[in-house]
Formats: structure tokens, sequence, C-alpha cells
């Protein structure tokens, strides 16, 4: 049998979020529900809401009455608590990670792996996939997507590459983008480079940073005096947002100061570094390897 996904850092992001009894919590990333299940294993009561944009998730909803699920993306999370009458919440949790489900499923695209469509959507509902970037995509866009989400050295080589050889025919495939880019991809590092690239590509389809930015903003006023925001992500561009964020209360990282001189940050940060999975971990499930989870708790 096949596991949906293995939660990461799971004791380690569940007990920091501090549960109280009776609170209400939000899991903004259910996914295979790993995190879910062991927060409401903990609750004597409460509440918690889970979102998932991804309809393959409701494969793994939990029965429980305290849970409500929700099948959009975790961008609105202000609009959907206030839909359910949840002023404030308690604690909220996000596992920025693509589930494993996704990732060993060929005709998700997530992976060079496989052979399969080059899709990569979260959402399928979406109508913006990997394949219409590649094709559709200008050189200018497409270098700045590989630099700036991928940090791929040769962005500009890439770009070209793919702007002139896709006028033969249009690339609808992972073996197809491939064979394709096969010219750009340096021998000694291809695997690191292709992740770079599919990295890249994946964040612009779902547009991972403008989501995560408007989640980060928003939950300043969701959670409770003493409430608790707990992240882990997975690379460079996404814990950069993360660690400015709880450090400052904005995404530049700027610590404002009152007429006096005091630092004026609504968190309090319960983790001073980001915290990483254990080597016995990383040996369980290697997609946790560049985990990195931070905590903190509003003021």
């Amino acid at each position: 049998m096949n596991v949906y996904h293995t939660p990461v850092l799971l004791e380690e992001s569940v007990s920091g979020l501090g549960l109280k009894p009776g609170g209400i919590y939000v899991d903004v990333t259910f996914g295979g529900g790993g995190h879910s299940r062991r927060i409401l294993e903990l609750l004597k009561g409460g509440k918690l809401i889970a979102f998932d944009q991804d309809e393959e998730a409701r494969q793994n909803l939990i029965p429980d009455n305290r849970l409500i699920f929700v099948n959009h993306n975790f961008r609105y999370i202000r609009n959907f608590l206030r839909y359910y009458g949840i002023e404030k919440v308690d604690g909220i949790l996000a596992d920025l990670g693509v589930s494993s489900h996704d990732f060993d499923e060929a005709d998700r695209g997530f992976s060079f792996r496989f052979d399969g469509k080059l899709d990569m959507r979260m959402n399928q509902r979406a109508t913006t996939d990997a394949s219409r970037i590649i094709n559709e995509a200008d050189e200018e866009r497409l270098g700045v997507i590989f630099r700036d989400y991928g940090e791929v050295k040769n962005w500009w080589n890439l770009a070209r590459l793919i702007v002139s050889s896709r006028q033969t025919a249009p690339v609808t495939t992972i073996g197809q983008f491939l064979e394709l880019i096969k010219p750009a991809v340096p021998a000694k590092i291809e695997k690191k480079y292709l992740a770079q690239v599919f990295q890249a590509l994946r964040i612009e389809v779902n547009n991972e940073i403008a989501v995560l930015s408007d989640f980060l903003l928003s939950t300043t006023d969701l959670l409770n005096p003493g409430g608790r925001l707990v992240v882990i992500s997975y690379h460079s561009l996404e814990d950069r947002l993360v660690k400015n964020f709880v450090k400052s209360g904005n995404l530049e990282g700027k610590r404002e100061q009152d007429f006096y001189g005091n630092y004026q940050v609504p968190f309090d940060l319960i983790t001073r570094k980001a915290v990483v999975p254990a080597n016995e971990e990383i040996e369980r499930n290697p997609r946790a390897r560049s985990a990195k989870l931070r905590i903190a708790e509003k003021k």
C-alpha cells in the first residue's frame, strides 16, 4: 500500500502549536492528513479547519465532527474563516512541501523521474499548467522564473534554448521537455539542476510566493494573543519570507520602531533558529532533508 504522504517534523510542529484542549486551530496544508490527525488526537473538543486546494486530498478526510475541510487555496484563509463565523484562532500550521503522492503520480507532472503530462498544478481546476508556461512565456519571463524561483545558474541559456526549440512542436510531456533542455543540463549535477528547474516551474504554475505572502500577512489579525504560527518550508525563497515575517511582521524583515526606539513586532520567536529534521527522520523520509520549521507566538 502506498502512503499518500509522510508528515515532516510531525511532533515538533504539532507541539509547537502549544495546543489548548478546546482551542480553534487551522492546518492550511491538509494533504495526507498527518498533521491534522495528530492535532485532533490531542484536542479535547475544540475545532480544526483544514485547507487543501487539491481535490484528491478529500480521500484522506478524517471522520471527526470537529474537522471542517475547505477545498480551496489557503491564500483565502481570512474569507473562509469568516464564512464559518470564526474571527480568531489559537494556532495556524502550514507545511509548504508538495505531498509525496503528487511527486509519485506521473500525470501530475511534478517529478522528472517519470514521463507524463507537463502539468504541476496543485489545483487541477486551474487553467495554467507547466506546459502552457513553457510554450507561451517569452524569453525574459522564462529567465526570471528560472533565476528567481530555481536559482538556476545558466537561466539565460536555458530560457533562450526553450524559446528557440519549442517552435518545432508544442511541449506537452515531461519527456519532451527533458529532451528539449538536455543541451543546457550540466552532466555533473544533472539531478540537482533538474530539481531546480522543476521547482521553478512549480512555483510559477501555482503562484506559490504570492500565495505564501498573502497568507503570512493574514495571520497577524487571525491569531489570538498567545496563538502560534507554525511553518515548515523547503527552499530558501519560502524560508526567507517566513523568517522575515516572524521577526518583523512584514515580508521585508524591517523591524519598525516607536517614538522611544522600541521595536514594534507582532510576534515573539519560539524558535530563534529554524528546527531541522533529525538524521533518523531523514533516513526514514529523505524528502524531509530540506525542511525548516519556524514557530512564532502572537503578542
